[in-house]
């Protein structure tokens, strides 16, 4: 088992390499395109410039903007305090509309996967599908869990084999009958967003408690779950949850 699981952190780091590509941009910037997909299939791009202590990593507005552009205003208090607070747990900064960090030579990789991850997270959080949605499937599954007096601890960061910080959405801690069980919500449950949450999954597992699970709640609210995401899950040892079927895992969470 030890050996399957190397392999596959081994062909993830080797695709991340393969599909990553660099070019020269004005201003001493370096344009750094990856294969992690945004909502409208685009590779999502980050900037690097070497600084005196250093390099600065940064989104160049894009994540904020296109949230704007689409409809989905962030000047509300709760999604001030749920971006701020998503941001702090990746330690990215917001300068203005931009998302940066400022990174090392030493730390440069662990600083990069940081600000892609907190890019994918505010985009996946904060995207509204139809503009009569009301509220974040986030704030949804926070209201749920209070509603079941559901015991968790929300905005969770474990560090992985690799050294990377992964953040995850809710940990139900251990009890007499249940073992830890850690939550992330897929707010849009497609194939290339549940790719994070392999990778995430991968590499902390084996940190964590032999027994510890994690749930991948789906948001099915507006996009249909397909059969393939939820055996991919599966695959992973990851339980798929559709949000419409959430209350078939009320009992064991709130043991």
């Amino acid at each position: 088992m030890i050996a399957d699981i190397q392999k596959l952190m081994d062909d993830y780091a080797k695709w991340l390499k393969d599909k990553t590509q660099i070019r020269q941009v004005k201003n001493e910037w370096v344009e750094i395109t990856t294969p992690h997909l945004d909502r409208h299939n685009d590779y999502l791009q980050i900037y690097a410039k070497k600084e005196r202590d250093g390099y600065t990593l940064m989104d160049d507005g894009y994540i904020l903007h296109d949230l704007e552009m689409s409809g989905c205003s962030l000047e509300s208090p709760k999604r001030q305090e749920i971006l701020n607070m998503t941001l702090a747990g990746f330690g990215v900064q917001r300068i203005k509309n931009t998302l940066q960090v400022e990174a090392t030579t030493s730390n440069f990789s662990l600083k990069k996967h940081n600000l892609m991850q907190a890019m994918l997270a505010v985009n996946d959080m904060f995207f509204l599908s139809a503009p009569h949605v009301s509220s974040f499937f986030y704030e949804d599954i926070v209201r749920w869990l209070d509603v079941c007096e559901i015991r968790y601890t929300p905005r969770v960061k474990f560090s992985g084999k690799t050294g990377f910080d992964h953040m995850f959405d809710f940990v139900v801690p251990k009890s007499r009958m249940q073992p830890e069980r850690l939550l992330q919500a897929v707010n849009t449950p497609k194939k290339d967003a549940v790719e994070s949450v392999f990778f995430k999954w991968l590499d902390t597992k084996d940190v964590r408690s032999p027994d510890s699970q994690l749930l991948a709640i789906l948001n099915d609210t507006e996009i249909s779950v397909i059969k393939t995401v939820e055996d991919a899950l599966k695959n992973y040892d990851i339980t798929p949850v559709r949000w419409s079927r959430r209350d078939e895992v009320r009992e064991m969470l709130a043991a």
